[in-house]
Formats: C-alpha cells, structure tokens, sequence
C-alpha cells in the first residue's frame, strides 16, 4: 500500500505568522502519523523560516519518521546532519518566487551534487531527490547514484484538458523508467484531492505520496485525524 507523507510547512508559515510556539506542529505531526501517515515532512531553507532549529529538533524527538526537503547546499547539509532525519529529499527552492518549489536541475549542480549525497548516505540518511516527470530526468537521476525520486507534480495541476493527457502520459513514462531502472518512486508537488486520483493511475508503480498544503487546509476544516485518515484511504 502507498505510503502518506504529511507535509507541515504551510501549517508552520502559519504558526510563524502567529506567533505561537512549536508545540503545535508536534501536535499536527503527532496526530498525523496516529492516524495513518507513514512520515512527517518540513522544508528547511538557509535562514531556518519558518521551520526552525527549535522546531526540527521538536519534531525529531516526537515522530517516528521525519523527512526534510532541501536545496543540496553545505548550509543545510549540516543541518540535515544535526537533526538526523530519516529521509532528505533535495529539491530547488526559489524564493523570490514566493518559496516555490521545483524539481532539481542535476545539470547545474553538476559535481558539486554527488558529495552532497554521499555524505548524507553516509551518516544513515536516505537520499531521494524532486525531478522533472519525465524520463530523462529519470535518467539523470539515475546517474548521479540516487536511489529514489519524487516525480514533480506541480507543473501538471493546472494543465488545461487538451494538454493534461500528454503530461499524465510523461508522468507515466518517467514513473516506468525509475522503477525499471531499481529506482524507488515517489509523487509530490500541489497535489489535491481533484487531481489525486489521475496522477496515482499514471504512476501505479509509486511507493509514496507527499501532501502537504491540501492536507493543511483538510485540516483546518475537519482536524487533523480526519484529514489524514481520509486521504491514507485515498491511496
């Protein structure tokens, strides 16, 4: 069966904006995994906003499996170094796009990319990566030695009828590759409750799903256990 990865960075934007204490994204996180998710996961970006050292080390202690999404820079390696968590995902963030997400460019990190992995390996934490859904960012992937990928979803939720299809059928094809290649498969990147259910058709071979703004909002209006349960079945 799938497994659920709950995301807590909009719910710590939110904490952040008001000021409260980090108790309540152990609380989310707790909850969550109670009811069904496999994994907590927050990004952690150089000027540790709004997910802080304090917070990382909170939830460290309090979940039996925490994941962080970063970009591959020593900065935060040292970070994922300090607060142990059970997987990495590295990933381009932007955010004079307004903390916007994306897939890793492996051509411009060129070298620099595989130290990154081999430290983080090293000390016992798994290495997946963002990527493009398509099989040549499968492939590049595959050679810089990672072992799994999260297919990037964001660029497909808001394809117009006519041109979803054609991006499915890319997602499809990268999602054979990396398993064909031993890859393991992730999907992750606004998904949603209205484009959940195609994206999982089109990628059958996945092991995980990463929710997290949707997740939040479910949330806020039916509370976490609810929300999390209703989407474990989803999957």
């Amino acid at each position: 069966m799938r497994r659920l990865i709950t995301g807590l960075d909009a719910m710590a934007a939110l904490q952040q904006q008001m000021l409260t204490r980090s108790a309540s994204l152990v609380a989310a996180a707790t909850l969550a995994e109670l009811a069904g998710a496999e994994a907590v996961r927050v990004g952690v970006s150089e000027d540790l906003k709004p997910v802080t050292e304090s917070d990382l080390r909170d939830l460290r202690r309090s979940t039996r499996r925490l994941e962080l999404r970063m970009a591959p820079l020593p900065t935060l390696v040292k970070t994922a170094l300090e607060a142990r968590p059970d997987r990495v995902v590295l990933a381009a963030e932007s955010r004079s796009a307004g903390h916007r997400i994306g897939p890793l460019d492996f051509t411009a990190w060129g070298t620099a990319l595989p130290p990154v992995i081999r430290t983080l390996e090293e000390a016992g934490i798994e290495v997946a990566a963002r990527v493009a859904a398509h099989p040549e960012a499968v492939k590049a992937a595959r050679g810089m030695e990672l072992r799994a990928v999260e297919l990037d979803t964001a660029q497909l939720v808001d394809l117009p009828a006519a041109e979803l299809s054609e991006g499915l059928e890319s997602l499809s094809d990268a999602a054979r590759l990396a398993a064909k290649l031993g890859l393991r498969v992730g999907l992750g990147g606004r998904l949603d409750e209205r484009i959940l259910t195609p994206m999982l058709e089109a990628a059958a071979v996945c092991e995980w799903v990463s929710m997290g703004r949707e997740w939040v909002a479910r949330c806020m209006l039916v509370g976490v256990d609810r929300a999390t349960r209703d989407l474990r079945a989803r999957l």
